[in-house]
């Protein structure tokens, strides 16, 4: 064997060492030390908003977040529970609370302002999502293994998730100071002869959004998320189809009622020329553009850690780094 055979084996036998002592540096990336981790739970506090029929632009029916009334935000809050089913795709429940909100009058395009409405609802929301982490979040860390010695920077995760549940809400309008229920009034002649069915309380709805997440240590992270959700009714803020006979309903429900049903301004175009936009059959809303809303939340994560017994390779390797973001 020639004396350049040796040097050829020697740095060979040197490359797979050091290879060897990398890869298990790299330990928390590559190994099955996820699955320590499978479980987390989340808390989440932000913002909410509405969209719908209500508020929104100055200009009618403006699609998805162009029609963002930002003046109408209201808090929002939610916890998780997350499962990884496998290193970059996890299973999540959640409960969520919000408050959505919409005004006609924060609008100056000259329907809506006339029109008038207004509404509140608390929303809770309960989903089941999957997520696909397309980067786990990773701390930064040096180390030292077996004499070899290294840094590793921290790395911010990003996911993106899809879901389906269902929300409970309940729209109410404020009269006189006090925040009316408006579902029991039947604003649009629910109930009333050739009125539309009463809407429930409860609908079905599909949450969609990305987040982001930035690990502080082995067991927690806080991050960023956006969702968007579509729902399968058109009256989570009283609002979906056209104008009923408003005396019907004031004889039917009271006077309340009635005027909630119609409050309008009376003012616009349309009157001078002797047209009445708010009359029986006149468009109140438009029942094929579902109701949605959005979340805007940060997050804190804490991580469920369970070591199997007797796994002392994890708990020496844990040891033996030293954390650095």
């Amino acid at each position: 064997m020639t004396p350049r055979s040796h040097w050829n084996i020697a740095f060979a036998l040197m490359g797979i060492f050091v290879w060897s002592q990398q890869s298990e540096a790299q330990y928390f990336r590559q190994s099955n030390y996820w699955k320590t981790q499978r479980q987390e739970v989340s808390l989440g506090f932000g913002i909410s908003n509405f969209l719908g029929e209500l508020g929104g632009r100055n200009q009618i029916g403006s699609p998805f977040v162009w029609d963002l009334e930002l003046s109408q935000t209201r808090p929002a809050v939610h916890f998780d529970y997350r499962y990884f089913v496998a290193q970059k795709m996890a299973l999540r429940a959640r409960a969520t609370y919000g408050i959505l909100a919409g005004n006609d009058n924060l609008t100056s395009e000259e329907y809506r302002q006339n029109r008038n409405l207004h509404f509140r609802s608390d929303v809770i929301e309960f989903t089941l999502a999957y997520e696909f982490h397309l980067y786990r979040e990773e701390l930064g860390h040096v180390y030292d293994l077996r004499g070899v010695q290294g840094t590793k920077s921290s790395r911010v995760g990003f996911y993106g998730f899809l879901g389906i549940g269902g929300f409970y809400f309940d729209p109410k309008a404020q009269f006189e100071n006090t925040w009316v229920k408006l579902r029991p009034l039947g604003t649009e002649g629910q109930g009333l002869p050739d009125g539309p069915e009463a809407y429930g309380s409860t609908a079905f709805c599909i949450p969609m959004g990305v987040g982001l997440r930035k690990a502080f240590s082995k067991t927690l992270s806080v991050g960023l998320e956006l969702q968007y959700t579509k729902t399968f009714t058109d009256y989570v803020d009283d609002v979906s189809t056209t104008y009923y006979d408003n005396d019907a309903i004031g004889a039917t429900h009271g006077q309340i009622a009635a005027y909630l049903a119609d409050p309008s301004l009376r003012i616009g175009r349309l009157y001078s020329y002797g047209l009445n936009p708010t009359a029986a059959g006149q468009q109140r809303g438009d029942p094929d553009d579902l109701d949605a809303y959005m979340f805007l939340k940060a997050q804190v994560h804490y991580k469920i850690v369970k070591l199997k017994s007797g796994s002392k390779k994890y708990r020496t390797r844990i040891r033996r780094q030293k954390i650095v973001f």
